[in-house]
């Protein structure tokens, strides 16, 4: 498979795999079982959504993927290397490196414009300024946003905005974009548009994609579908394929 001039392996090995992962959270003398015994696999270059009710231990998985959490018992495995093992510059490296990140409240600093929040990460890695001007319009236009570049986040829709978070995650050229909630601020029309965005990005840029969301329409979009319910893994929904049971 090619793609700006890389060429694609078969996908064989999962780009994200977590083993009978456990988080416990010590509150006010409690035990809090956010995570019990979870297990599965992200295969690359495929929209994965993480769903559930609030609760449910969806954004804590996230958490525990990006490295940003420690699991309290199990392993998490991303792009071949077990978070464990590494330390926190290795981990800061991944994630600036490998991953791009979106949010639900969007993420952007509202006195920089467009451009300036899509370039942050880049001048992050110390990327030269060339270079960086050419990825911040490239993922700009990529998005549909070259006349709005200039413009600051209260001068655009919440729609927008959120197009711009998805070039910054872009500009960075990950392998894997973590999403929490993506369309959660956006009414269902404009989350429509944010999700055939994604879709894009899975199949024009060969960028694996996990989405956490209550959202129905990212669970009709998703090629596969892992539902939790208070912090256990219920089923797992291929696209098209029946239930996969537990």
């Amino acid at each position: 498979m090619m793609n700006n001039g890389k060429t694609y392996p078969p996908v064989s090995e999962p780009a994200i795999r977590v083993v009978n992962l456990t988080r416990v959270y010590h509150l006010a003398g409690e035990d809090v079982h956010a995570l019990t015994d979870v297990s599965l696999e992200i295969m690359p270059r495929q929209m994965t959504a993480i769903v559930g009710r609030s609760g449910s231990g969806k954004t804590t998985m996230l958490n525990l993927i990006a490295g940003l959490d420690d699991p309290t018992a199990g392993e998490v495995w991303v792009l071949g290397q077990q978070m464990k093992t590494l330390d926190e510059a290795a981990r800061l490296a991944l994630r600036r490196d490998k991953l791009g990140f979106v949010f639900q409240s969007f993420g952007l600093l509202p006195l920089l414009t467009a451009e300036e929040n899509v370039g942050i990460p880049l001048r992050m890695r110390n990327v030269s300024r060339k270079e960086r001007d050419e990825r911040v319009a490239e993922a700009l236009d990529w998005v549909g946003l070259t006349k709005r570049s200039h413009h600051r986040p209260y001068e655009l829709s919440g729609g927008e905005q959120q197009r711009v978070a998805v070039a910054r995650a872009l500009a960075s050229h990950p392998e894997v974009i973590l999403a929490d909630e993506p369309t959660g601020q956006l009414d269902s029309q404009t989350g429509r548009r944010l999700l055939d965005l994604m879709r894009r990005l899975v199949t024009e840029r060969n960028i694996t994609i996990v989405i956490v969301s209550h959202d129905p329409q990212v669970m009709q979009e998703a090629d596969v579908v892992h539902e939790l319910r208070d912090g256990k893994l219920l089923e797992t929904r291929l696209k098209g394929q029946p239930v996969l049971a537990r």
